[in-house]
Parts: C-alpha cells; sequence; structure tokens
C-alpha cells in the first residue's frame, strides 16, 4: 500500500513538472495541498523525501518565466512552498541551484503595489532566508533594500504584509554578512527610527509582532562588534531604554520587552571587573608548580562572541546526533585496576590510624580520648547527643564524670520513627512572599525589644564597653605568648560576662574551646579576629524555612537599573567602602562598615553605588583566579527596617538555585544576644543574571573572555546599629569543627563508644586534617570478642573536599553526632562495623574562604589518581589509608564523599556503573559480556524510601572522563569497592517528598546525616552476607520499632518509585541568561503556517485587498 502511494505521490509531482495545462496543474496542488492540510509533519517530510521540494521549485520557476505569470497558479504555489520549506532543511541549497531566489525576488519588486502577491512572495523568501548562506545571496542581490522600501513608518493598512516583510529582514540579518552590510549602509538608525515611531503610534498594541520584528533586527546587527557601536553611536541605549520604561509591567507587551532587554543587554559596552588583578588578593607560596588555570572547563555560554569576521555557516544542513563525548567507553578504564600509586611499604604507617585492630583494649581504655588543656576544661560546658532528626535541641546539665551510665535519655525520638514511609501527601507549603521579614519576633525599632526595654538598653550599654567590641571579637591568638597574655584573659572575662548576662544554649559548642581551638588555626593573612557567630554558636530555625516565591519581572527589573547606571552615570556614588587590595579605603562612616578578614570569610570589595545599594565582589581562590562563588562577611552601621540591596557582581556560574526560591543566610549579632543564635534564611527581590562584566583581556591575552554574573537581593535589617554576618550558605569554619569533635569526644561513654580523634596529616597551611574513628567496644578483652571487634567491616566518610560546600560539613556533623548517640540504630551500627570519618578534606580552604580550591589552586578532588604529599597531603594520606585497609583485608563497604550542589535540589548521590555508563554512552561495544554488582543501587534506593530530603530520580551513576580523579571513581576502580558515592545536598532545598517547597535548614542537613547512617543500617539487613547474629541483635534492640524495621526492609514496590521530578520548577518569566538566547521562536513551523491560515480565513473580509479583487493578478514580468 506504502509503495503505491509512493508511486501515486511520485506520478502527480512529475505531472506538476511537466506540465503546461492550467486546469491540470491548478488540480494537483489543490490535491497536495488537501494532502498536507491534515495529519502531522510526518507527510510533509515524506513529500520531501520523493522530490515535492524540487518539483514545487521547478513549477515555480517555470510559471514565473512566462511572458504572463499566473497568479491564480503562484499564490497556491508559494502556500504550499513555504509549508514544505519549513521542514526541508535543504530548501535553501535547492532553491539557489534551481535559480527560485532569483525569481522570487523579481516578482517581490514587480508586486509592491499589489499587498496579497507581495505577501506570498515573503512568506517565500521568509522560508529561503531561513538558511544562513541563502540569505547572505539574498542580501547580495539586494533583498534588504527592497523590504526597507516595503516597510514604512507606522500605518494601519496592509500591517499583515509589513509584519512578514519585517520578519523576512529580521531572517536575513541573521547573516554576518548581511549585518555587516546594513551597518555600512545606515540601516541601524533608520530601524531605530521605525521602533520609534511603530512603539509611539501603536497605542492599542495591534502590532506588537512588527515591532518585535524591528527589534529582532537590532539584536541581530548587534551580535557584531561593529553593530553595537553603531547601535551605541545612534544613541541606541536611550532610545530603546525610554520606549520601554512605561511597558515593564504590560503582559501584552512581553515579546517586545523580551527582545528590548537582550538588545539593551548585548550592547551595553563591555567592561573589566573593578579589581586591581584577577588573581586573589590572597597568596600562598606554595611548593611545586601552581597550575596556572583551575581545572574547570568553563560551558559555552560563558563566552562571548566579540569579533566581525566569521563567515556565514549553516549549523542546520544535516541532522546531527549530540553525543555525550564526556562517558567513558573504554571498558578497560572502566574495568577495576587494583595497584598502587606508591611503594608498598609505605602502607605501613597508616597502622598506627587503626589501632583499633591492634592495640591492647586495657590500655585504650585507660587512656584519655583527647585530653584538653586545663584552661578549656575550666570553661568547658559538654553536652549530651540531641535526637538528630529532632527540630528541638537540647542541652542536659549531667556531671561528666558520670561515664558509667548508657544516656539512654538522649533520644527521646528513635531515628526510625523520624523516616519517611513514602512520598508526602500534605499539601505543599507555601512559597515565602518577596520581603517577608525573617524575624518575626524582633520589632524594627533599632532596639530590639523582647520582653524588657531596660534588658536591651543595658545589652548595648553593654556592647559600647571597652572590653567588648560588638563589630568583632578581638583574638590575639596567633601571639607565641597568647596564654600568658593580658589580651586573652580580657577575652576570656568579657565572654564570661556574656555568657553569664546572656547565657547561650548551644548543643556541641562552647565559645571558650572555640576560642582556645582558635588560636592554632593558621591562615593565609593571619586573622587577628573571630567571627561572632563562630564563637556564639549557631541553633536551627525553630520554623521551616519555605523557598521565596520569584517576583515576576525582578530580573528584568534589575537590568534596566543596571542599563540606567550607564545612561545616567550622575546618579551612581560609586565610592570604594571596602577593599583587601586597597585597605586605605576602609575609613568611610557615612555608609555600611564591611569586613571578611575572619575565618571562612570572602568579601573582596564592597561599592557604594548609591545610599543603600551596594556593588560587592568576591575572592577568588588562593592562587587561583577562578571560583567565585562563596560569600561570608560582616557588615554593620545599618539602620533598620530600610531595604539595603546588595549586587555580587563577578559569580562565574551561568546559572543558580537563587532564581528558583533560594536565599542566602544571615546571622545578628543583636538577635543572638536575645537569645536566638540563629542563621536564618533572608532577602527579597532575589535573581542571578548575566552582567556586561567581562575578563580582562590582560588574563586572556586578546582571546575571547568570560562572562560574569550578578547575584542581587535586598535585606531589612532587623535592629539599629546591628552587626550582621551574610553568606552564601550556613557557615561550618574549621575551627567549628575542632571545637566540636573535642566536645563530642567528651559526650560519649567511653566504656560502651570507641571514638578516636587523631591527625591524618598537616595541610600545607599548617593545620592539622582530623581522622575519627568510631564503633563500639568490644564487649570484654577475651579472645572472641577481641577477635569478633577485629572483624568489623569498614564504612569511610569524608566530606568537604570543596570549602564552599559549607552544606557537605552539616550533614557530616548529622553523622558524627547520630555515630556516637544512644539511639538502637547507632548502637547497631557501633555493634558491626568501624568508621573511619575525615569530616574535612579541604581545611586551608575553608579557612581562608576559598570556594572549591587549596592554597595551591587546585581542586583536590580531581587529585585523586596521583596525588603528592607534598601539593595534596590531605587526598595523599585519605587514599593511602584506603590502600592499607585493602592490603589487610578490610576495603570498606561503602565508601562516600559529602558534597554541596548548587544547581540542583534536593539529596541524592553519584555512584559508578560500567553498563549504565555504556548503554548511556551507546558504544559499538556491546555489554552482554560485562559483569557487574548491581547492589550499587542498593544503598540510594534505601536512602529514598527513608530519608526525607533524598530523591532516587536525581541520582546518576555515569562514569565520565572529567571525573577519572574524583574520589568516587578512584576508590570504586582502584579500591574495588562497588559502593563508592558522592552524595550531594543542595544549597537550596527540597521540590519532593515532606520537605517540598522548603529551603534546607541545618537541622534538615544533619538528619540527613543521620539518615544515611540508618541506610547503612538497613543495607547490612537487607544483604545475603548479613549475619544471623545481626538479625537477632537487630530485632532485640529494635523490637519497640518492628514496624518501621518491617517497612524499611520491604522490597521496593514499583508503584513506590518516584518518577523524574523537573530540576528547576517554572519561573514566572522565562530567564535569559545569554543575548543569544533561543527564547524567540523566530521562523518556527507553526507561526508561519499560522500566518498562511489566518490570511485564508481573512481573504474576504478586505483588510488588505485594496486593489480589488482579481487585480495585480497578472503583472509582467
Amino acid at each position: 500500500m506504502a509503495e503505491q502511494e509512493g508511486s501515486g505521490l511520485q506520478v502527480l509531482l512529475r505531472k506538476l513538472q511537466n506540465s503546461s495545462d492550467r486546469a491540470s496543474i491548478l488540480a494537483i496542488l489543490q490535491v497536495l495541498a488537501d494532502l498536507l492540510s491534515v495529519g502531522t509533519d510526518r507527510r510533509i517530510r515524506y513529500m520531501i523525501s520523493k522530490g515535492g521540494s524540487e518539483a514545487l521549485l521547478q513549477t515555480l520557476v517555470d510559471t514565473a518565466r512566462t511572458a504572463s505569470p499566473d497568479y491564480d497558479i503562484l499564490l497556491p504555489l508559494f502556500r504550499l512552498l513555504t509549508k514544505v520549506g519549513l521542514r526541508d532543511k535543504k530548501f535553501g541549497q535547492k532553491a539557489l541551484e534551481l535559480e527560485a531566489l532569483d525569481v522570487t525576488l523579481i516578482l517581490a519588486r514587480k508586486n509592491l503595489s499589489h499587498s496579497q502577491n507581495l505577501l506570498h512572495c515573503l512568506w517565500a523568501l521568509r522560508v529561503f532566508a531561513s538558511s544562513v548562506t541563502t540569505g547572505a545571496m539574498l542580501g547580495i542581490n539586494g533583498a534588504m533594500e527592497l523590504l526597507f522600501k516595503v516597510i514604512p513608518p507606522y500605518t494601519r493598512k496592509h500591517t499583515r504584509m509589513i509584519r512578514a516583510a519585517t520578519e523576512v529582514l529580521a531572517a536575513l540579518l541573521k547573516s554576518k554578512s548581511n549585518s555587516r552590510r546594513a551597518v555600512n549602509r545606515g540601516y541601524v538608525t533608520s530601524l531605530l527610527r521605525l521602533h520609534q515611531d511603530w512603539h509611539g503610534h501603536d497605542t492599542a498594541n495591534a502590532c506588537v509582532l512588527i515591532r518585535r520584528a524591528l527589534l529582532l533586527c537590532l539584536k541581530h546587527i548587534a551580535a557584531l562588534r561593529s553593530g553595537r557601536e553603531a547601535f551605541l553611536a545612534a544613541q541606541g541605549m536611550e532610545i530603546l531604554f525610554s520606549t520601554t520604561q512605561n511597558a515593564l509591567d504590560d503582559r501584552s507587551l512581553e515579546p517586545v520587552m523580551s527582545v528590548a532587554l537582550q538588545v539593551l543587554r548585548q550592547c551595553y559596552p563591555k567592561s573589566p571587573l573593578p579589581l586591581v588583578a584577577a588573581s586573589s588578593a590572597y597568596t600562598f607560596p606554595a611548593c611545586g608548580n601552581i597550575p596556572s588555570e583551575p581545572p574547570r572547563v568553563p560551558a559555552e555560554e560563558d563566552f562571548e562572541d566579540e569579533g566581525d569576521e566569521e563567515e556565514d555557516k549553516d549549523s542546520d544542513s544535516e541532522d546531527t546526533k549530540e553525543e555525550d563525548d564526556d562517558l567513558e567507553t573504554d571498558v578497560n578504564k572502566l574495568s577495576a585496576k587494583p595497584g598502587l600509586d606508591r611503594p608498598e611499604e609505605e602502607l605501613a604507617q597508616y597502622e598506627a590510624m587503626c589501632l583499633e585492630l591492634f592495640c591492647s583494649f586495657e590500655e585504650l581504655e585507660a587512656k584519655p580520648t583527647d585530653a584538653m588543656n586545663s584552661e578549656e576544661v575550666e570553661h568547658a560546658t559538654h553536652h549530651h547527643i540531641p535526637a538528630a532528626a529532632s527540630l528541638k535541641q537540647q542541652q542536659l546539665n549531667k556531671d561528666q564524670s558520670s561515664w558509667g551510665q548508657e544516656r539512654e535519655d538522649t533520644f527521646q525520638t528513635p531515628l526510625l520513627g523520624t523516616a519517611k514511609r513514602g512520598r508526602s501527601t500534605g499539601q505543599p507549603v507555601s512559597k515565602k512572599r518577596p520581603g517577608m521579614n525573617l524575624y518575626q519576633n524582633a520589632q524594627c525599632n533599632g532596639l530590639g525589644v523582647d520582653s524588657s526595654r531596660n534588658e536591651i538598653l543595658d545589652i548595648l550599654a553593654f556592647l559600647r564597653e571597652e572590653a567588648w567590641d560588638v563589630h568583632m571579637t578581638s583574638c590575639p591568638r596567633m601571639m607565641d605568648s597568647f596564654s600568658n597574655s593580658t589580651g586573652s584573659r580580657d577575652t576570656v572575662e568579657v565572654i564570661d560576662r556574656l555568657l553569664q548576662t546572656h547565657p547561650q544554649h548551644v548543643p556541641f559548642h562552647d565559645p571558650h574551646i572555640y576560642l582556645a581551638k582558635a588560636r592554632g588555626t593558621r591562615s593565609v593573612t593571619d586573622f587577628q579576629t573571630m567571627a561572632f557567630p563562630d564563637l556564639w554558636g549557631h541553633c536551627p530555625s525553630s520554623s521551616p524555612e519555605p523557598m521565596l516565591e520569584r517576583k515576576r519581572g525582578i530580573q528584568r527589573i534589575k537590568i534596566f537599573e543596571d542599563i540606567r547606571r550607564f545612561i545616567q552615570p550622575s546618579d551612581v556614588i560609586n565610592k570604594v567602602v571596602f577593599s583587601l587590595d586597597e585597605p586605605w579605603q576602609n575609613t568611610a562612616t557615612s555608609c555600611l562598615q564591611f569586613s571578611s578578614k575572619f575565618e571562612s570569610g570572602n568579601l573582596r570589595k564592597a561599592i557604594q553605588v548609591r545610599e543603600f545599594e551596594y556593588d560587592l565582589l568576591v575572592n577568588t581562590d588562593v592562587n587561583s583566579t577562578q571560583y567565585q562563588q562563596w560569600f561570608n562577611f560582616k557588615i554593620s552601621g545599618m539602620r533598620a527596617a530600610v531595604p539595603y540591596r546588595f549586587n555580587i557582581i563577578n559569580c562565574e556560574k551561568p546559572n543558580s538555585q537563587f532564581n528558583y526560591g533560594m536565599q542566602p543566610t544571615m546571622y545578628s549579632v543583636k538577635e543572638a544576644l536575645l537569645g536566638r543564635p540563629t542563621w536564618k534564611r533572608t532577602g527579597y527581590e532575589i535573581c542571578y543574571y548575566k552582567n556586561h562584566y567581562r575578563e580582562s583581556t590582560a588574563v586572556t591575552g586578546g582571546a575571547s573572555r568570560k562572562c560574569y554574573y550578578t547575584l542581587t537581593f535586598a535585606v531589612t535589617f532587623p535592629h539599629n546599629e546591628d552587626v550582621c554576618y551574610l553568606a552564601y550558605h550556613y557557615p561550618y569554619t574549621y575551627t567549628a569543627l575542632m571545637t566540636h569533635l573535642d566536645i563530642l569526644g567528651k559526650s560519649i561513654n567511653p566504656t560502651k563508644v570507641y571514638f578516636r580523634q587523631e591527625v591524618l596529616c598537616q595541610t600545607l597551611g599548617g593545620n592539622p586534617c582530623p581522622l575519627v574513628t568510631i564503633t563500639a567496644m568490644p564487649e570484654s578483652a577475651s579472645t572472641d570478642h577481641l577477635e569478633q571487634f577485629r572483624q568489623r567491616p569498614y564504612h569511610v566518610l569524608t566530606a568537604r573536599v570543596h570549602p564552599g560546600e559549607s552544606n557537605a560539613s552539616w550533614v557530616m556533623k548529622g553523622t558524627l553526632e547520630f555515630l556516637v548517640s544512644s539511639d538502637p540504630v547507632a548502637r547497631l551500627l557501633r555493634e558491626n562495623f568501624i568508621f573511619k570519618i575525615i569530616p574535612m578534606l579541604n581545611p586551608d580552604g575553608v579557612i581562608n574562604g576559598n570556594h572549591r580550591c587549596s592554597l595551591r589552586g587546585e581542586d583536590l578532588n580531581r587529585q585523586w589518581l596521583t596525588p603528592r604529599p607534598q601539593l595534596q597531603p590531605t587526598i595523599y594520606h585519605a587514599k593511602g589509608l584506603l590502600y592499607y585497609l585493602r592490603s589487610i583485608g578490610h576495603s570498606p563497604v561503602v565508601f562516600c564523599d559529602f558534597h554541596g550542589h548548587s544547581q540542583k535540589k534536593n539529596v541524592f548521590v553519584y555512584g559508578c556503573s560500567i553498563k549504565e555508563t555504556l548503554w548511556q554512552a551507546e558504544p559499538a561495544v556491546g555489554t552482554s559480556a560485562v559483569l557487574e554488582d548491581v547492589s550499587y543501587r542498593t544503598l540510594p534506593k534505601i536512602l529514598d524510601k527513608v530519608a526525607p530530603a533524598f530523591t532516587m530520580s536525581s541520582c546518576s551513576f555515569l562514569v565520565e572522563k572529567s571525573r577519572a580523579s574524583t574520589a568516587r571513581v578512584v576508590v570504586w576502580r582502584e579500591m574495588g569497592v562497588p559502593r563508592s558515592y558522592t552524595m550531594e545536598s543542595s544549597y537550596c532545598g527540597c521540590n519532593q517528598g515532606p520537605y517540598q517547597g522548603l529551603q534546607f535548614g541545618t537541622c534538615n542537613l544533619e538528619e540527613m546525616g543521620a539518615m544515611f547512617c540508618l541506610g547503612l543500617l538497613i543495607l547490612e539487613l537487607k544483604s545475603v552476607s548479613c549475619s544471623h547474629q545481626l538479625l537477632t541483635r537487630a530485632a532485640t534492640l529494635l523490637s519497640a520499632e518492628d514496624e518501621a524495621l518491617d517497612h524499611h526492609l520491604q522490597r521496593r514496590s514499583s508503584s513506590s518509585l518516584a518518577s523524574d521530578l523537573d530540576d528547576e520548577p517554572p519561573c514566572l518569566e522565562e530567564i535569559d541568561y545569554c543575548p543569544d538566547s533561543h527564547s524567540d521562536p523566530e521562523g518556527s513551523c507553526s507561526e508561519l503556517d499560522q500566518q498562511i491560515q489566518e490570511w485564508a480565513s481573512h481573504q474576504d473580509e478586505g483588510e488588505e485587498d485594496e486593489e480589488g479583487p482579481g487585480q495585480g493578478r497578472r503583472a509582467a514580468l
């Protein structure tokens, strides 16, 4: 049947080409029109495959070249050509070869006074121009000059024809040669005049599509440097800015405003960042050759084409199948390759890090875990383990000398009782409205009145005393004689007075211990001050924090504000008020005061733009010119209830969760002293967009320059003259970790819990990298019990290899606290496993405010293949420890590296699979012969069932070439660990499950750490190697939670599988990150088809047939 249809169509097409009979031609055209008017594009593509395009084009040429062209044939022929040509990617080339371009141009010139005939010619030209090379040929043959004759100033006549002409012109100007021709002939000024005229007169917005097409012409011209220069010289910025100001909120003008904004952004003059150097303000004399560029591969949208000389090329001439070239398809490289990257004898040094396997427990029990010095003991207040999943944290005041009692009361809510039992069926939490005050209980009167006005005034008076500096706690810890210094005693006395006046209840934190630990923290610039939030501590927010609802049009508003600065520079203050490079600039008093010279701080420069608006620049990573994302800085001198706007103008990533509900975090000192020591989400009118700054040519050597992005947000502070800290995410510093580990080690029962903290190695900056071992003490020192103890398998967990991913540390904090708790799940885990934990792989980066790199400017998670002890000591020794465990038959059951993710929501993992990688890449090598342990999927599936924040749908098990040197891939390949993971936690929050619509707080992240531990237990209980003893022990300890345990041990039903979730929910407006956005559907099939259909439905109304029926149908060629 198909062959008969094919032969019948071919007969019709041959008849059409060879017939000279008018009636036959008209009949065939009618049959073809009827055939293509129904069904899908499949019929048109089938006709193309049978030579339909060539037949129609040949008929056009033959008919047009007759002595008296018959428009009764030409008009339906043009309509068919338009419909078919839009689907034929080689249509332009075919038209060129058959000389249909010249014929159509001649017909158009002859019909300038006949709107219907001209309209059909324009439709054909529009299809021809969809090919850039054909469009360039039309430009050479005078098509643009013809179109400028057709496009008049504003008129209400022939609008359909004028729209078609402007759209043809916009399509022609996609060709760079045509755009250059337009610039040389002064068409930029002509287009601006036309835009002004149509915009000013079209008050009813009846001709929006004509106005949009005129702006598209300017957009394509502005793709050239010479076009942008001509646009600026013709006052184009001022014209477009003024003509669009009254239409910002008019939704009917959305097509016009979108393109106008793109033109303004393209033509905004590019400038380098206002910095003295592209490299970091901090340097570190690292040994070895420092890489000239960090191993980051920028995306294509990170660069902008500045040149004019590129030749016109068609990108759509052939159907091309895009392949993910980053996927590893070499089976040999995907297969496990156990081996050593160092001499085997070097592994002996790691025996000292596994003393639990060799030492006598009589000696260990007699030895303190990690003795504190007398000053720390004097001021320490230890805390019990709180419920990991409970939002209500507790502080108990029991005597810490009662080690012999197991603290059964510390976990009021067992972990199994908090695990999710399926997807949330409740209503999603409503989004936070723009402008909501984050401090609901604080009055914005500058005094922070709580319950007693006098109490607050006393606080303010106290803060003004010489002994306490509200702006920053003095910390002269770097002085050699610190322990005996007067400054030290004064600081301790101040802290004591503050604690007496304003007692703080922060679990696992003590300001005195923090102060003592801070002495040993070494920074590149020798920080002499501490951030108050680190000293005082943080308690999780008592209420959920919903994602911020995006204000419609906020990006557009902010971009127009940037453009206003360019057009009206007199309104801009432009005063530097803070600079790491020029510290003498930091003396301004009539504005906000900024500081970032404290641990994990990052702010390089602050420029006052207007009274309450500041441009901020963050510092690059030490010894690097890249990775501007993390920020953490102090602000003081603010007024209450006044909106302040902050624009961080040198961000690098082309997208951010700040566009999808995420907010920065803020900590108020006055709120903390009032009993609310909390980092809270803050800010409104938030958006993230590409700006006009570009990488300096001095850095690129004249090559394409990297683009930068602006994060802008407004903040209303709760108090006058407060001190507040703003950060990208909840900070978690190295000193806070060391304080936490110290208190944690003293909060456990050493007769039950084996907790040992030691040093993995010293970092390049001279800071000890901690290694923690957690398991249960053996029941006794008998041979059987010691043998059982030493046969326990290992889990190895790491975190914070990327310093800016502070969320990973909060997850790790939850893991550590849970593992030493009295929860029955934790007890089972300790009794059956040994945990080796490196909670911070990059202490130097964390201390110095880096986002991604070490002090050498290297991404340490790209150094696992061949780390060197002198250059990447933490990676070298972490890998050495893993090698050692494998060598003694204790390869970890699970290896997991905790990370943070800035582009996605929820929590998810990346794992490694040979088959999934090969299936995705579709290589020539088959996968049938590949054998693989599929257990790598079990733990993520368990987490998907038990952890509220986790989603399986975002997990991936592909192995990319660019990730070959990451911890996940190296441990999987070289150590032979099938369950080797990277666990990613969103900076933002969840779009699924019980936490849908909520931003993550620290309690959610800590809960995820505890749930990860629960997943490890269930993984073991589900395994075929699980011992009967463990199952019996689980039944005994978890008898009160047997239903919950049964639920988590069930096999996952198909109905419970989570469907794929869109990573980003749609915003109220499209977010355009680059001028060359694909947001304008120029020349889409449906749009041109719709124009033809509209013409057919209105052809009897006489709107455009002013010549009268039949006139102009037989104009001479």
